[in-house]
């Protein structure tokens, strides 16, 4: 069991890694899912078509959607797109990369889909069955006319072939031959499929790079940002609101507590329970670092409607992404504060102090 929460851990904590198993996982589980999946041709001239190309292209369809929906990074793409501008502008090509990155991962299990589809043939033979040329699969010197048969009398017989039980012109047409010849041509297109797919993805691989490689390198950049501020703001939204909890059912039982002495004040106390004054006064002096401890995780934030405010204020108006550099008493640089910049050719410079601090062990 540990060592499965240290995978889950790992995976958590490297986004890119559980993604990739993510994919992996549905690809295994789509080609399972084909192995497992009863195809039923409907046999009728009516619905061969629409059966045989349903089955090829609304299953790729589901994943494509399941693909995004367990994905994670679609909220915060959703969340990028939809926010207000505020302080902080927004970079149309880093949305760009966010929203190809997911549709790239989430096209991995169609692509098998339709793959182990095309190679097994089933539905290929089920949707065009109707199209062939009868006369090629007929024995010499045999005619449709001679044998009273209309054309619609052929439709139906062509929409037996793929069911091997009903099917009853074995005398006119082999049905093995026209098998096989639907099935060659579906694996035939099932090959092609992949050769394309994979030359497209040497190309996005092999070639994007060497054109792009500045803005691969920023659009990659800021994604990774945006993922791990996000995170990040989580996990301080989380510590605080432990923190904020702490403090408060502490104050409450304090309260109460304060009330109940009042109350029974007649009553005599004990001093020094549990052990001698200084050890009673340690176990103080550690509450009270624990409860300053929790004091300085609130930040300054002590009322819901200050924590409401500052959540709104974090959505509608992120700060900019421009760094103060702090002075050695902890405020903000006064040359940076008066903002102190030079503009060469469109680049923004900003004049910074580096301060060195030396401690002696003696």
């Amino acid at each position: 069991m540990d060592k499965f929460r240290m995978m889950f851990q790992f995976l958590q904590s490297n986004q890119e890694s559980f993604m990739n198993g993510i994919c992996g996982i549905m690809a295994l589980a789509a080609a399972q899912l084909y192995s497992a999946f009863e195809f039923s041709c409907p046999c009728l001239p009516a619905y061969n078509y629409a059966y045989g190309i349903g089955v090829l292209v609304v299953p790729p369809v589901w994943f494509f959607m399941l693909g995004f929906v367990l994905n994670n990074n679609v909220s915060m793409l959703a969340e990028e797109w939809r926010r207000p501008l505020g302080r902080r502008g927004k970079d149309p090509t880093v949305l760009r990369y966010m929203f190809i990155s997911i549709s790239q991962r989430s096209l991995i299990a169609p692509i098998v889909w339709i793959s182990v589809t095309l190679m097994d043939g089933k539905s290929f033979l089920c949707a065009y069955s109707l199209d062939l040329d009868a006369r090629r699969f007929v024995g010499p010197g045999f005619s449709f006319e001679n044998a009273s048969m209309s054309g619609e009398d052929v439709t139906r017989m062509l929409a037996k072939i793929p069911c091997k039980d009903i099917y009853d012109g074995g005398h006119i047409i082999a049905r093995e031959a026209v098998t096989r010849y639907l099935r060659c041509i579906s694996q035939a297109f099932g090959w092609v499929f992949l050769l394309l797919i994979t030359l497209v993805a040497f190309l996005v691989r092999a070639i994007r790079p060497c054109f792009t490689q500045s803005a691969f390198l920023k659009t990659k950049y800021w994604s990774h940002y945006i993922d791990i501020e996000r995170k990040m703001f989580d996990e301080t939204c989380t510590e605080h609101a432990k923190s904020f909890a702490k403090v408060c059912i502490q104050q409450y039982f304090e309260s109460v507590s304060g009330e109940m002495r009042r109350l029974h004040g007649h009553r005599p106390h004990r001093d020094g329970k549990g052990g001698g004054g200084d050890g009673g006064g340690g176990g103080d002096s550690d509450d009270e670092d624990k409860k300053l401890s929790d004091e300085d995780k609130l930040l300054g934030i002590r009322a819901q409607d200050d924590m409401n405010r500052v959540l709104w204020n974090w959505h509608a108006c992120k700060p900019p992404l421009s760094l103060r550099r702090d002075g050695p008493d902890g405020d903000a640089s006064d040359e940076h504060a008066a903002g102190h910049d030079h503009n060469n050719g469109g680049v923004h410079y900003v004049q910074m102090k580096e301060m060195a601090e030396y401690y002696s062990t003696v």
